[in-house]
């Protein structure tokens, strides 16, 4: 099985998993996610593949990481995963990326990721639910960071940190690549 059929039926099962265990109605996950009834019901019989966004969408609802929806199985405590079950959730043709490298629940989710952004390349990121904390740090070039509407530069080795219930964008105004690891941390679902 491939790649991307191995992540819809996980994607799919663990959806499933969540919202029941949650006790939400596909209404009430759909109205909470902001998407359409009809896509949770493909996403949970893995007759699709759903945008970035559309899964941050429910995984915030849920309020579980990506990693938690992605999941192929449930592991132990201690959790090692290799670079090459990474999963690299978004990419452009000119290179730019984001890989998801790691994930817990702890209460709520807290996501690791690697991004790279390539010269005049950026990614923009609806608000995530109040209380969402992010932290990047970048190592190579220059993380053009604007949150809510307000532009910061954050240059080779140094670090930000920012509450993401405010529309922000990671963008790359240089001419070199930039790379820069980054963790999400979501308050746990009430």
């Amino acid at each position: 099985m491939a790649d991307l059929d191995l992540l819809t039926q996980s994607l799919a099962r663990n959806v499933k998993r969540w919202r029941n265990e949650r006790g939400f109605t596909l209404e009430a996950l759909a109205a909470r996610a902001g998407v359409s009834r009809g896509m949770l019901i493909q996403i949970e019989q893995a007759r699709t593949n759903p945008s970035l966004g559309t899964v941050v969408k429910i995984g915030d609802a849920l309020g579980v990481s990506i990693t938690t929806l992605l999941d192929r199985e449930q592991g132990p405590t201690v959790r090692v995963v290799p670079a090459e079950q990474a999963v690299r959730l978004w990419h452009t043709g000119a290179g730019s990326f984001s890989r998801l490298l790691a994930g817990v629940e702890a209460p709520g989710p807290l996501e690791m990721w690697e991004w790279r952004l390539m010269p005049g390349e950026s990614s923009h990121s609806d608000p995530h639910p109040a209380g969402t904390a992010e932290l990047v740090h970048v190592t190579a070039g220059e993380l053009t960071l604007t949150v809510d509407g307000a532009a910061h530069r954050v240059p080779t080795g140094a670090s930000a940190s920012f509450e993401a219930g405010t529309p922000h964008t990671y963008g790359n105004e240089g001419d070199e690549p930039m790379d820069m690891i980054m963790a999400v941390s979501v308050p746990p679902v009430r």
